[in-house]
């Protein structure tokens, strides 16, 4: 027993949660820190960090345990937004329950929430917060918040790819990029026009380990745009890729004005930058 405790890489916290759209109390399920669980690895060029497999607790995917999900009604959130449910959004949430829940067990069946967090189930906590912010004001910048949800539910995807390559994760994963860029995206277009602030935001992470703040965001954007824009149309693709080369020209902007920019940051976005030229350049031949 007390090595089964030692091994233990989550606890279940002694702080009761109240669902605010269905009254159920509950207990969050929290990842342990420090013991060698976490051996983090490199950044990714769409800003996730990797964490190596430990010797002794195996693969740990802290995104996993990031949402907050009610196991009754699976109402689910970033953590910290969790008890912001507006109050007139609360019948919806109760209406759209059981499509809620079909829904999510369409592509993952055998999620059951009342148990230990693992890949599947923590892949569907990101996909349900992704879903979940259809309910919130904008006060808390829920658009943004769907785009990093959707490249968090993406990342998971992929890693679950990786355990079950004939389940078709990786097509789900592209999938999720897509909608990532479509929200990405989109949340900029309301800041600028004022219709939705970023001022609900703490962290653009657009991972949990590190907050690349508002250009992370905008090289985010430029790099899915690059990756999941439409190639359709050339013409398109040429003015979406022009556009996305004057973002990553701001990040570089910043970076080079301040010596406290993220290094990773500036790194991949040189990267970017030089394959949004090359593929500009192509067109114009």
């Amino acid at each position: 027993m007390a090595e089964d405790r030692e091994i233990k890489i989550s606890f279940v916290s002694k702080e009761e949660i109240l669902c605010p759209a269905c009254w159920n109390v509950f207990h969050r399920e929290e990842l342990h820190s420090g013991s060698g669980r976490l051996i983090a690895g490199e950044i990714t060029e769409e800003l996730q960090r990797l964490y190596e497999p430990s010797a002794r607790y195996g693969d740990i995917y802290p995104l996993a345990y990031q949402a907050t999900v009610c196991p009754e009604c699976w109402f689910a959130s970033m953590d910290k937004d969790f008890s912001l449910l507006p109050e007139t959004a609360r019948d919806q949430v109760m209406e759209d329950r059981q499509k809620r829940i079909n829904e999510t067990k369409l592509i993952f069946p055998s999620v059951d929430f009342h148990e230990n967090r693992g890949l599947v189930s923590g892949t569907a906590s990101q996909y349900l917060t992704l879903r979940c912010y259809d309910y919130f004001n904008k006060d808390v910048s829920p658009t943004m918040k769907q785009g990093i949800t959707s490249l968090r539910t993406s990342w998971l995807l992929e890693h679950l790819h990786v355990k079950y390559p004939e389940e078709h994760y990786d097509w789900l994963a592209r999938i999720f990029k897509k909608k990532a860029l479509f929200f990405y995206s989109e949340a900029f277009k309301r800041e600028q026009s004022g219709q939705e602030s970023f001022g609900g935001i703490k962290s653009f992470g657009p991972d949990t380990d590190k907050n690349y703040g508002y250009e992370g965001g905008l090289y985010v954007l430029a790099l899915l745009q690059l990756e999941y824009g439409s190639t359709s149309d050339s013409e398109v693709r040429n003015a979406a890729l022009q556009d996305a080369k004057r973002t990553i020209a701001k990040v570089f902007g910043l970076g080079k004005s301040s010596k406290n920019r993220p290094g990773p940051l500036l790194e991949h976005a040189r990267n970017v930058y030089n394959r949004i030229n090359k593929e500009l350049n192509e067109m114009d031949e």
